[in-house]
């Protein structure tokens, strides 16, 4: 495989013989990975379907298999990528190492000149993340639905509201369970900075903030995140709706990044007690974060 532009592992909470079949099994790849697949190795590994990027038909075929790898030819809006599992033994369960490349450009992904390929890094991370989950028997992240335009996800966390919208507001937080660099001035018309203010001097906008209840980011294109949190027996429902794009051209690189972080939010007061099983990304060979995978 040539070097890829997408590296990212993760300890997942299972033997490596366990794992490997939650990989190879079309049963359980229809729960955490694609609404469809069809696996009979060592010929064929597809899946596809409204939760695939460019997932109308199934467009994988088989380079490479063993006991611990599956290596992919991926073809997506016409580009032929490769996509590579690779498994190795943990002391926690099992080392899992994601490669994916052909990946465009940051300022393609941006301008929305990526296609289908733009969605990889975040389609990726949320899988993976899904994959742990599934592993340790516990409910999952919604995926995106790649056929739909309405951006909406909700998820019950084991906290109270005001725990989890502090979480969500204070910058030093955030970073622990998004696992990217954040700045945040937690008022209205206050900035909100992925990637910090340095990078992004204007940020996104609070036009909403009501502590412990709801708030909404604007960004400069007119894009609109919200979060709205409803208490229960000291549980919070987050639910998250991202509105005001092109419903022609809906942005599913950012919602699946806003997924897998909602992965990471829950596992950070889920399990606060379980030594964090790390996660690390890399793109073009550089580090991208580190978001905690909790078994």
């Amino acid at each position: 495989m040539t070097e890829p532009d997408l590296l990212l592992r993760a300890v997942v909470p299972a033997p490596l013989k366990v794992t490997y079949e939650a990989l190879t099994d079309p049963s359980a790849l229809r729960v955490w990975l694609a609404e469809h697949a069809d696996v009979d190795l060592p010929g064929k590994y597809e899946f596809w379907g409204r939760y695939t990027p460019d997932g109308a038909q199934p467009h994988q075929r088989v380079l490479h298999v063993d006991e611990r790898t599956i290596r992919l030819a991926w073809t997506l809006d016409g580009v032929e990528t490769t996509t590579q599992f690779e498994l190795a033994e943990d002391e926690d369960g099992t080392l899992v190492t994601l490669s994916q490349s052909d990946l465009p450009s940051f300022e393609d992904v941006i301008a929305d000149k990526a296609g289908a390929r733009g969605a990889l890094q975040t389609f990726w991370s949320l899988a993976i993340a899904n994959l742990a989950d599934y592993l340790a028997g516990r409910e999952l992240t919604p995926k995106v639905d790649f056929t739909s335009s309405e951006l909406r996800a909700s998820v019950v966390i084991d906290a109270a509201p005001d725990t989890v919208f502090d979480s969500m507001i204070q910058p030093e937080v955030f970073r622990k369970w998004f696992g990217a660099n954040v700045d945040i001035e937690p008022y209205v018309g206050g900035r909100f900075a992925m990637g910090g203010f340095e990078l992004d001097p204007g940020g996104a906008k609070f036009v909403e903030f009501e502590p412990g209840r709801k708030a909404s980011l604007r960004f400069a294109d007119g894009e609109t995140t919200s979060w709205e949190l409803e208490g229960s027996d000291g549980k919070t429902r987050l639910t998250m709706v991202h509105s005001g794009f092109d419903p022609a051209n809906p942005p599913y690189p950012g919602w699946a990044g806003w997924l897998g972080g909602i992965a990471g939010l829950r596992h950070y007061h889920e399990l606060p007690r379980r030594r964090p099983i790390w996660r690390q990304v890399e793109i073009a060979g550089v580090p991208a974060g580190m978001v905690a995978i909790d078994q």
